[in-house]
């Protein structure tokens, strides 16, 4: 029979497994909602994907209910809700026009944002090797983004965007998380962006325009927001339920693993792979995103 420590080997094992399963996954989702683009706008695919997203979360958190504590309707996970809507948002924008891949290569600055983010927000203090590497990685997605400015336009910016509100997320999360479990804040933060989502394109086009865009979509289009949502809510539960396991200093390094399954779907469905320059960006940022986590993890600054 195991003792304590073989029990907690196992549980990271077992969390680590979870972890890149969902981070292979969650591309799946990503190509989902690039395919919505090509028939609607990304505002409009934001709000079925969200809406599809807390549709399935339901039954998960039912059946996972246990683990609901803290309340889940509230003004922190309103935040929190209000930057999810937002980093879909630019990433749906920036998936209408380039690869998947590609956006996610730029997107993968978020750890290096994030260290930046923590100093004001969090009271952190990094030392010089640290920002030294978010230079670098920084340096690292204007690789990718310069040849894509002239192809996508404005567009090749939006991972970026996504990078921050995503990261701000993040330190949102720090501190919700002090009350609730991760997986009462997924369901209300999925709820709030829903909300909010549709509440924002009724203001800004009216809700006419909601109706006319879903009655003119073709059928294939509900099978794409069913799996959108579907893939959301399940990877969602994953990486929740692989942090209940594991520490966030070892799980995540890997999120990088999405790069792998987003060439995949990418090139398979799209028919889009990466240049040699826009993967000498992902080296270079995955580079120093991989330092940070080890700085990080050692307790250096």
């Amino acid at each position: 029979m195991a003792g304590p420590g073989g029990a907690g080997q196992h549980d990271t094992v077992i969390g680590m497994a979870i972890m890149a399963g969902a981070a292979l996954l969650l591309p799946l989702g990503d190509t989902f909602a690039k395919a919505l683009t090509t028939v609607m706008s990304p505002v409009h695919a934001t709000m079925w994907r969200l809406l599809a997203q807390g549709v399935m979360m339901v039954p998960l958190a039912f059946l996972l209910r246990r683990r609901l504590h803290g309340p889940m309707f509230s003004p922190i996970v309103a935040l929190s809700g209000l930057l999810l809507m937002l980093t879909l948002a630019a990433f749906l924008g920036a998936f209408e026009r380039m690869p998947i891949a590609t956006a996610i290569a730029i997107f993968f600055v978020e750890p290096l944002v994030l260290t930046l983010l923590a100093v004001p927000f969090l009271g952190e203090r990094i030392g010089l090797p640290r920002l030294i590497a978010v230079a670098v990685g920084l340096l690292g997605a204007v690789i990718v983004i310069r040849p894509g400015l002239a192809t996508f336009g404005i567009a090749a910016v939006f991972p970026l965007g996504a990078a921050v509100t995503f990261s701000l997320n993040m330190i949102v999360l720090r501190h919700a998380s002090k009350r609730r479990s991760g997986l009462t804040i997924q369901c209300g933060a999925t709820a709030y962006a829903a909300v909010g989502t549709i509440i924002g394109l009724m203001v800004w086009q009216g809700p006419s325009s909601i109706i006319a865009v879903s009655a003119a979509v073709p059928l294939w289009t509900w099978g794409a927001i069913a799996g959108a949502g579907a893939t959301a809510a399940i990877c969602f539960v994953m990486i929740a339920e692989a942090f209940r396991r594991v520490e966030a200093g070892i799980l995540a390094p890997f999120q990088y693993l999405e790069i792998i399954g987003a060439t995949f779907f990418g090139y398979v469905v799209f028919g889009d792979f990466p240049d040699a320059l826009t993967w000498l960006g992902v080296a270079i940022i995955l580079g120093a995103g991989l330092y940070v986590f080890y700085r990080e993890h050692r307790g250096a600054d």
